[in-house]
């Protein structure tokens, strides 16, 4: 059964194209002579001097608040993320660990071995180095040793990039799912680089691999508010406090996929970074599917029969998953596909309510013609697109930062032309699934640093299978 947002949808693109042969019936009836129309509203109205001078003020006042409430444009300026080589984990080291961690437990190991060979990701991937200790040490104070690492390298990195001062940042936005201490990490990120008083700061977790794009359309709804303004969106996750060290196999997994990764970027409504900015938001979609029990529980943070705690990722993911991106697509659709693609969705629809067609293929929009780029989510294998295989080889799944591992990578290749549209979609608990398009404002030169510096020349690479550990 379809989606009540996606029967709308339907119904709206019905309405829009039904009003077109009545628009050209009404267009087709005889209108007066100008000279009629002319003559007639001559003799009919006289204006007072008093008249006219409140019209005018009247129009002038209502363009000016039509100006002002006028949403203000989003500008990404350019940012890098971040990656810390020194803590790159080879299969072997990370197989020769969990084989001398899960003694005891030989299933699980072989399991997690065999989930690692056909994973997607490369010899390159980092873990905390708490996580690479015998045993492993969950410490909170190694936790916040990696949450400063992460996050003021990248913000180090961005204000290096941006020439911004600190003292200039008037809203920041933070979000890591599974850590959140108190200080908050926002708090530890305005002590270090004693930012002002009134900064606006939020803290946002539990919100899962979707999160970045959350606070992306937090920042958006609050410059639309505050003119001439800076805001910094930080994506991360901290891993350390979070390593499962049970046996049941629906939380072994994120051991194999998650790793050390973050970003930052900078939006900004001031004129002065019109030229700087790489990217304009155009559209930001958001889709929660937690009234639905199924979608709500598919993952959870749980502890196990033997107290362990970890992240449950459970069989109906896929699933779910795919739900969420068929409401999430049928919401973005309409402001993004050309007028074609969506006239002949409608006609496929009203088709099959007419012929009562059940077996037939839908018909699926070419979104290749509304986007020249995409970005979704790197959970896992399963994704075709190349910049997020590529992301998930090189780094893993960063959560919520993997989205801009994947844009760099565009960059990174020489893709990325003025006018271009990006399309980025996230996947999070919850479950939600939100969508992001942003418009390339300039022609972007292939970068000299960042994340695919000394590794670019070699992607894409060919990802068999099951790799041999």
């Amino acid at each position: 059964m379809a989606p009540k947002s996606l029967k709308q949808n339907y119904l709206k693109l019905g309405f829009l194209f039904s009003l077109v042969p009545i628009i050209t019936i009404t267009l087709s009836i005889e209108i007066p002579p100008k000279q009629y129309i002319l003559n007639h509203f001559n003799s009919s109205i006289h204006f007072t001097s008093l008249q006219i001078l409140s019209s005018s003020f009247l129009i002038i006042l209502s363009l000016t608040l039509f100006i002002m409430s006028k949403p203000r444009t989003d500008r990404i300026v350019p940012s890098k993320p971040i990656f810390i080589s020194f803590f790159r984990v080879s299969f072997a080291r990370f197989v020769d660990h969990t084989r001398i961690t899960l003694t005891n437990e030989p299933k699980s190991h072989n399991f997690l071995e065999k989930i690692l060979q056909r994973s997607g990701l490369g010899e390159e991937t980092c873990i905390p180095p708490a996580l690479q200790y015998m045993p492993p040490c969950p410490d909170l104070n190694l936790a916040r040793e990696e949450a400063e690492l992460l996050i003021f390298s990248c913000m180090d990195t961005l204000f290096h990039k941006t020439g911004v001062d600190p003292k200039d940042v008037d809203i920041l936005i933070l979000n890591c799912t599974l850590y959140s201490p108190t200080p908050s990490l926002t708090a530890m990120v305005i002590n270090k680089y004693k930012m002002r008083c009134n900064i606006k700061s939020f803290n946002l977790s539990g919100m899962g691999c979707s999160a970045g794009l959350i606070s992306i359309d937090l920042a958006k709804d609050i410059l639309q508010n505050y003119p001439n303004s800076n805001a910094i969106v930080i994506s991360t996750e901290i891993l350390t406090l979070n390593y499962y060290l049970g046996k049941e196999r629906a939380m072994l997994l994120p051991n194999c996929l998650f790793r050390m990764g973050g970003a930052a970027v900078l939006l900004s409504n001031k004129r002065k970074y019109r030229r700087d900015a790489k990217y304009k938001l155009s559209h930001l979609v958001r889709t929660h599917m937690g009234s639905d029990d199924k979608s709500y529980k598919c993952v959870s943070q749980e502890e196990d029969s033997e107290g362990y705690s970890g992240t449950k990722l459970s069989s109906d993911l896929i699933a779910v998953a795919g739900e969420a991106l068929k409401t999430n697509i049928s919401a973005i659709g309409p402001l993004v596909l050309p007028i074609t693609e969506q006239f002949l969705f409608v006609y496929w629809v009203i088709r099959n309510k007419i012929s009562n067609s059940k077996g037939k293929k839908p018909y699926v929009p070419d979104f290749k013609k509304a986007f020249e780029h995409f970005c979704i989510h790197a959970g896992g294998r399963a994704e075709h697109v190349e910049a997020s295989r590529m992301a998930l080889h090189r780094f893993g799944n960063t959560s919520s930062s993997s989205l801009w591992y994947e844009l760099s990578y565009i960059e990174a290749k020489g893709r990325m032309k003025k006018g271009d549209r990006v399309w980025q979609i996230g996947f999070g608990s919850g479950f939600k699934c939100n969508s992001a398009v942003w418009k390339c404002n300039r022609t972007i030169d292939t970068p000299v640093d960042g994340p695919w510096a000394d590794c670019i020349d070699k992607y894409p690479v060919c990802i068999p299978e099951i790799v041999k550990v």
